[in-house]
This record gives structure tokens, C-alpha cells and sequence, in this order.
């Protein structure tokens, strides 16, 4: 008798529901998601007012959405729910104890009304805009000071619309730098995951001054030709992990970054311990990794592994100059995979753009430590082209276990080598006289780094849902 019941009962709620669902009452949603933190409080787009028609503005309800649900950051934490939709909306900050959860075919569009951007002081460590003299645009989403903050999905998708910056850039009318799609300043303990990040109008994915940084499963896309859409900047930050991640580009793929001649030396704040792994790279005009060029606070300890790159200019670059300053020391790649590329290995000492006159020009930077290891090449023009700095080369180079096959229509020679310092070992095509031949050597790879070893939860749903 007791299961006739349990029956009829949920057949009366099944029919409940249907009926709630025709008169368009809110039914319950549940999934599971990875984060690293869960969440006690939610609510939807859709109870601040949010209109998904890809029209209408819903500024002011992301805006009233995170105002209310960072009234529970000392309560467990809220979670934003973006369901399928085009949300239109111009630039909004996040709050800590957050996350920002986008279901799939749900997609957050920038406004490209440039009204609708407003105007950011410089980064400390530039001293000014990296483009223009003076203030930048403010990020599209952007984050200081917080801790524990999450932007997650289902794939959904965040969409700069950058078209409009690139045109007015190439065509000389902006009096300030471009905005970056998504920003953390001063910020500890971000997820970024499992979401696409489309069409930036400047760099697309920006960590600054920030620690303990996980980002995972994630899609960067801009067209090959559009100006500087760099994929993700790790800059002044240390304990970051950027894993699975696929990204085609404008500019470099990785751009490992520490601040701008004197400024970036003042501010002195280094990116460290650095944890890249299971990139796919494609970027006909630039770098797989790059390091720098402003790296002059310092960059130390990134490990690259297991990392691809397809039509892409060079693998890991190395760009500096006199007047940067700062270092790059402690870097360590394995496992790298190239499909035609014009350069495997660069190093330029000459990438000189400087903030403004004020910089020293004798500031030297040290570049030392650098190893590459278990290195398959193929359809490459130049196997590398490693130029240091007269008086101040660039040293403890090491590639091991490397084979490189080069375009049959190069017409230059495997390697171009000067002022640097180091060794190869099975290395084909045999490297510079610079890079002394040792047998039987395996370049470095260190020790995991604790950063690695950080888990997500599985965190549960459980909110309203508009049909």
C-alpha cells in the first residue's frame, strides 16, 4: 500500500510540475560543478530582471545580482546562474566568496558602446597605459582585492565583441589602451573554467598581482590577425596553474609578464612558480609561451609540459632588452610538440619598446636557467634563433632529446647563436658552437609544485529556474 502511495504522490507532483512549468512558475534546477569552493546561496539573472534576447541591457542586473549576493560572503558564499541566453551587458566587477556559473549556450556579450567602458587608472607596474600615455579602459569583467572568486560553466560563453576596439585601434582613434576581457587585481584563490572566452578587445585573460590561480578547461578564440589578443597574461602573479587549455590568437598564446622597465622594477613584484600543461597554441604571428617582453620584476620557475603548438611563429620565446632590467631564471619545458613554425627556439635580447624616456638604459636584464627537453618539430623554418645581449649574455641554456625537421623551402640555416651560454644534447639539427655538445645529458625538470596538488570540490545547484 505504501508504494501505491509513493507513486500517486509523485505522479501529483510530476503533474504539478507540468502544470507550474505551462503557467511559467520557477521550477527547481540541479547540477554538479567543480569548484573550489561551493556555494550556500543562489539566484538567477533572471530574478534581478536579466532578459537574454541578446538586446537588452542587463547591467544593472548583474550589478544588483552581485550587490546582493555579496551580502552572504561571510554566510557560504553566492552563486550567480546565467542560463542559456545572449546577455547583454556593459562592464561589471565581481565580489569575493562568488561564483559566476554560466550554463551552456549561455552567453555574456559585452556592450560595444564604448560609453559603456569606463576608465581605469594605470597599473602601478606599467606607469601607464601599455598602448597610450595616461588611464586604460576598465576591464569587461573585472575583480580587485577579493578572495575565493569563481567563473565557471557549462561551456558558456564570454563574448568582448571586440571587432569595434580593433577597428578604431588600427585606425588610430583611441586616446586610451584597450580593455581586457577578464581582470584580477590584488586577488587570491580564482578558478577560471570550462567556459569560452571569445573575441577580446585587447588581452584577453589577465591575472595581476594575484596568487593561487587555477585555470582549467578553457577555449581562448580571436581571429589569427586581430591586434594583440593575447590568450592568457599570468603578470606579477605567483602559484598559477593553466591547464587544458586551447587557444587561437592574435598575439602570443601565453604571455608570462612582471611590469615595464622602471616601473615593473620599482614595483618589483616577480611571476613565479608557474605551472603550464596540455596547451594547444595556434598564433601564425607569435609565440606559443612567451616571457615578457615587460618582465621587469622578474620572472621565475615555470614549468612547461606536454604542450602543442600548430601554425604558430615561435614555441617559447624569450623577448627582452636594455633598459628592462629584471630576470628570467628557472624555466623548464618537456614534452613540446610543433607543427609548422618559423622559429622552434627564440631568444631576442633587442625587443626594445620602452613606457617613456625615464628608463635606464643601462639596466641589464639576467636570463639564465633555461631548459627544453623532449622536443618533436617538424615543417619548421629556423630551428632557433637564440640572440642575447652584447656584454650580458643570456646563459645555462640547455636543450636535450630535441629533433627538429625543417621546411625543405628554408633558405636559412638551422641556427643563428649569439651572446649566449649553454649545451645540447641529442639535438637535430646540430645546434651553434654557442650550445657545446655534451653526450647522454637530460635538461632538468623539477619537483611538482604544491599548486598542482589543489582539487576542486564537487559542489551541487540547486535554484530557480525560469522556463
Amino acid at each position: 500500500m505504501r508504494s501505491i502511495w509513493c507513486v500517486i504522490l509523485g505522479l501529483f507532483l510530476l503533474v504539478r510540475g507540468i502544470e507550474g512549468w505551462k503557467r511559467g512558475v520557477p521550477a527547481v534546477k540541479f547540477f554538479e560543478y567543480a569548484g573550489i569552493s561551493c556555494r550556500a546561496h543562489s539566484v538567477s539573472i533572471e530574478d534581478f530582471g536579466g532578459i537574454g534576447d541578446g538586446k537588452t541591457s542587463n547591467t544593472r542586473a548583474f550589478h544588483d545580482a552581485i550587490a546582493h549576493l555579496a551580502r552572504f560572503s561571510d554566510r557560504g558564499g553566492g552563486l550567480l546562474y546565467v542560463p542559456a541566453g545572449r546577455w547583454l551587458t556593459a562592464t561589471f566587477n565581481l565580489t569575493s566568496h562568488f561564483t559566476l556559473y554560466l550554463d551552456k549556450d549561455a552567453v555574456i556579450l559585452a556592450s560595444k558602446d564604448i560609453r559603456d567602458w569606463p576608465l581605469a587608472k594605470p597599473l602601478p607596474s606599467y606607469g601607464r597605459g601599455r598602448e597610450a600615455p595616461g588611464d586604460r579602459y576598465a576591464s569587461f569583467i573585472f575583480g580587485t582585492n577579493l578572495t575565493d572568486v569563481i567563473i565557471t560553466g557549462n561551456g558558456g560563453t564570454i563574448n568582448g565583441q571586440g571587432k569595434v576596439w580593433w577597428r578604431k585601434f588600427r585606425h588610430g582613434k583611441l586616446n586610451y589602451t584597450r580593455p581586457h576581457l577578464v581582470e584580477f587585481m590584488y586577488s587570491n584563490s580564482v578558478q577560471i573554467s570550462n567556459l569560452t572566452l571569445l573575441n577580446s578587445p585587447f588581452w584577453t585573460l589577465h591575472p595581476v598581482y594575484s596568487s593561487n590561480i587555477i585555470i582549467q578547461g578553457m577555449r581562448i578564440l580571436a581571429p589569427v590577425k586581430s591586434p594583440n589578443t593575447d590568450g592568457i597574461d599570468p603578470d606579477s602573479c605567483t602559484n598559477t596553474k593553466i591547464e587544458d587549455v586551447h587557444i587561437v590568437s592574435g598575439d602570443d598564446c601565453i604571455a608570462v609578464k612582471s611590469g615595464w622597465d622602471e616601473y615593473g622594477i620599482q614595483y618589483g613584484m616577480p611571476t613565479k612558480h608557474l605551472v603550464i600543461r596540455r596547451l594547444t597554441c595556434i598564433s601564425p604571428y607569435s609565440a606559443m609561451i612567451a616571457l615578457g617582453s615587460e618582465m621587469s620584476g622578474g620572472i621565475e620557475d615555470v614549468r612547461a609540459e606536454d604542450i602543442t603548438a600548430i601554425n604558430t611563429e615561435s614555441g617559447i620565446r624569450i623577448k627582452t632588452a636594455m633598459g628592462r632590467g629584471g630576470y628570467v631564471k628557472g624555466i623548464y619545458a618537456k614534452g613540446m610538440k610543433m607543427h609548422t613554425m618559423k622559429w622552434a627556439f627564440w631568444m631576442n635580447g633587442n625587443y626594445g619598446s620602452h613606457p617613456d624616456s625615464h628608463y635606464n638604459p643601462k639596466a641589464r636584464p639576467v636570463i639564465q636557467g633555461i631548459n627544453y627537453r623532449d622536443i618533436m618539430a617538424e615543417n619548421v623554418m629556423m630551428a632557433g634563433q637564440l640572440q642575447g645581449i652584447s656584454g650580458d649574455p643570456f646563459t645555462g641554456i640547455c636543450i636535450s632529446n630535441a629533433t627538429i625537421s625543417m621546411n625543405p623551402k628554408s633558405k636559412e640555416a638551422p641556427w643563428s647563436c649569439m651572446d649566449v651560454q649553454g649545451i645540447a644534447s641529442g639535438v637535430t639539427p646540430r645546434p651553434c658552437n654557442e650550445l657545446i655538445h655534451k653526450k647522454a645529458v637530460t635538461c632538468v625538470f623539477p619537483e611538482p609544485l604544491p599548486i598542482e596538488d589543489v582539487k576542486v570540490k564537487r559542489c551541487v545547484y540547486k535554484g530557480k529556474h525560469h522556463p
